[in-house]
């Protein structure tokens, strides 16, 4: 197991941080996890690329201060303050159905919520952003994975909120508005708004270790795990 630790630089950096986990996984068969606190954006998905408003929606993001990029996985836009956790698992592409590998990282985010206070529970608010299946909720959403299949490894990813709901909430309505989504701001959870512990360190962390674990347990695996930590990956 692979424990890519730290962030990048830049935003640019880090998502290419992300990028050589899923490689890695590709090339050597090994599964990764990472959990982090990226920089400040918003990440928009492919629909939104596509949508009518997307011209619109980009300029807000940047007019709010959160700098505008494009993912590859998930769906609708997602902002990130700063203190949002982001969290990613690569395993081989070994004919494991995508919903076995949903079940398995919502089992393990729940885990991880248990220890940090939360009690959270499947699904999400009406309206919520960057709606999907694969959400989990506590007084709001807070949490929301998706998945991307190669022929040769499988990334699942995803965010937490960990505060800085009003800040979320108040760049995604408008854009939002813009792409034609509905969209409601009191659908953002958060794990302090939960009662939890919403230290952005001490979630991704508690996370990074839930994925570790879940995965071990998954594979019968019983190596130590391996923490790659790059000087220059790492915010001072």
């Amino acid at each position: 197991m692979r424990v890519f630790e730290g962030r990048a630089a830049d935003i640019e950096t880090d998502r290419e941080r992300t990028r050589k986990l899923v490689t890695h996984t590709a090339t050597t068969g090994e599964p990764a996890v990472r959990a982090w606190t990226p920089h400040r954006h918003v990440a928009f998905g492919r629909r939104d690329a596509r949508a009518e408003g997307y011209d619109q929606a980009h300029e807000i993001a940047a007019d709010h201060d959160f700098p505008p990029v494009e993912r590859e996985v998930g769906g609708r836009a997602v902002a990130y303050t700063g203190s949002t956790v982001a969290f990613a698992r690569a395993e081989p592409a070994d004919g494991r159905e995508i919903q076995r590998r949903y079940a398995r990282a919502t089992t393990d985010l729940k885990i991880a919520f248990d220890r940090l206070g939360v009690e959270a529970h499947d699904g999400e608010p009406p309206d919520s952003f960057c709606p999907g299946s694969h959400s989990l909720q506590a007084d709001g959403k807070i949490a929301g994975l998706a998945q991307r299949v190669r022929s040769d490894a499988a990334l699942v990813a995803g965010i937490v909120v960990t505060r800085d709901t009003a800040a979320i909430a108040g760049v995604l309505e408008p854009i939002y508005d813009a792409l034609g989504v509905a969209f409601d701001p009191d659908s953002v959870g958060s794990v302090s708004g939960a009662g939890g512990d919403a230290d952005p360190k001490i979630v991704a962390r508690t996370i990074e270790q839930a994925l570790v674990a879940g995965c071990r347990d998954s594979d019968d695996e019983s190596a130590a795990t391996e923490t790659t930590t790059p000087a220059d990956d790492r915010e001072a």
